[in-house]
């Protein structure tokens, strides 16, 4: 590796959590600036011959960073809906009282032992038959039943009021 490529490696090495830190409060959410980060340090190392002074790669990339963030505000914004996908919060409801019931859902959750956990998921939010969450899991189909009756019992008396398990108890 010759010296400028040792520089562009000390100057990632340094450098990248000050910029992941600065992309982070760009763009609020930590996999965007983890993604604008590698923008920027993709576009400063295609550059890193053509800059002076090493010592300007963190305001090139930082240059770098505002620009692309600039251009995705600019860019027209598409609605994507992924199949499967549904809205958290229906219309209507208070945002605050869907935030704390999904707190108090993911709590309840990680109070369910890793089976339990495990037969939930699959069986109501990724919406797999007994037999395919058995498959996938590794075990029979009559434990797949016994651990989501034991799980949603747990459920019921953790959450009492969350309408989502009582409609399953219909089935």
């Amino acid at each position: 590796m010759d010296a400028r490529e040792a520089d562009y490696a000390h100057f990632v090495r340094t450098r990248t959590h000050a910029l992941l830190r600065s992309a982070y409060l760009l763009t609020g959410d930590q996999h965007l600036a983890e993604d604008l980060v590698q923008e920027a340090l993709a576009r400063t190392h295609r550059a890193w011959l053509r800059l002076d002074r090493p010592e300007n790669a963190e305001a090139y990339a930082r240059k770098v960073m505002y620009h692309a963030q600039v251009s995705l505000w600019r860019r027209p914004k598409v609605a994507e809906v992924l199949p499967g996908e549904f809205d958290e919060e229906p219309a209507g409801d208070d945002p605050i009282e869907a935030a704390v019931q999904r707190l108090a859902l993911r709590r309840a959750l990680l109070a369910l032992s890793a089976k339990q956990r495990a037969v939930i998921v699959l069986r109501f939010f990724e919406d797999h038959t007994e037999a395919e969450a058995a498959q996938m899991l590794g075990v029979s189909v009559s434990t797949v039943k016994t651990q989501t009756a034991r799980a949603l019992d747990r459920l019921r008396t953790l959450l009492p009021d969350l309408r989502m398990l009582t409609s399953e108890q219909q089935r």
